[in-house]
């Protein structure tokens, strides 16, 4: 979709400028992202890393849209999220962005195809076009021929990949990866990332977020993380 394309030339899907996210309990505040500017186009593949209470997952709720900054301006496609009601960020955390968790957050109850529908039902979308959809993304992460098992009847690298389609499935702008291969063994993990490296070469935006230097090492940037602060990978050193 964006090979070949010069980096700075696409739309920024996120803009970030003076973030700063305070968390106020009575007396007490602390401040978890402080002055953070970061801006990640369309296309790229952008890893966030950073030690536990450095400020990652704060800046992940933000990205997603699941928490909103106290201070400073965030953008998502040119749009102003300060300006969203709740309605609109739900709509935006549904299509606009889609999840890839560590515990892969699937419905047990529920075979493959309808976790991975879940957000077309969401956005009201009809039901033959629904399993049409799911199965398409199902067959991408090569698992059409476990649409109907159950998570419970699946490997922990099988139901990521689940969780993985039910991100596709809406045609998101970008892809949030939490931890993704926080609960996989090593074969699942360089699976899983394959999986991540063939989406980055159809041009799709991704950001994950992760603890581990070797997986940061796939994504195109790495944005270091300390203490609430972006201390490196800030700027488009490849464009």
């Amino acid at each position: 979709m964006t090979a070949g394309v010069p980096l700075l030339t696409r739309p920024a899907v996120v803009e970030l400028a003076d973030v700063d996210k305070v968390y106020r309990a009575g007396d007490l505040e602390v401040t978890a992202l402080h002055s953070v500017s970061l801006e990640i186009h369309e296309g790229e593949f952008v890893a966030i890393i950073g030690p536990s209470g450095s400020g990652k997952s704060t800046l992940m709720h933000i990205l997603g849209c699941l928490d909103v900054p106290t201070s400073g301006r965030f953008a998502l496609s040119g749009h102003d999220v300060g300006t969203f009601d709740e309605r609109t960020l739900a709509k935006v955390r549904n299509l606009f962005v889609g999840f890839v968790f560590q515990q892969f957050n699937l419905l047990a109850y529920l075979p493959a195809w309808r976790n991975v529908e879940l957000p077309l039902v969401y956005a009201g979308v009809g039901p033959e076009d629904r399993r049409e959809r799911a199965m398409r993304a199902l067959d991408k992460v090569g698992l059409a021929n476990r649409v109907d098992h159950r998570p419970g009847e699946m490997s922990g690298g099988q139901q990521q990949r689940v969780a993985i389609a039910r991100a596709l499935v809406s045609e998101p702008a970008m892809i949030l990866a939490d931890e993704p291969t926080g609960n996989l063994d090593s074969h699942s993990t360089q699976e899983i990332m394959g999986f991540f490296d063939e989406l980055h070469g159809e041009g799709r935006t991704i950001v994950l977020i992760t603890h581990e230097p070797d997986i940061a090492d796939r994504a195109e940037r790495v944005v270091q993380i300390l203490d609430g602060q972006v201390v490196q990978g800030a700027s488009h050193e490849l464009a």
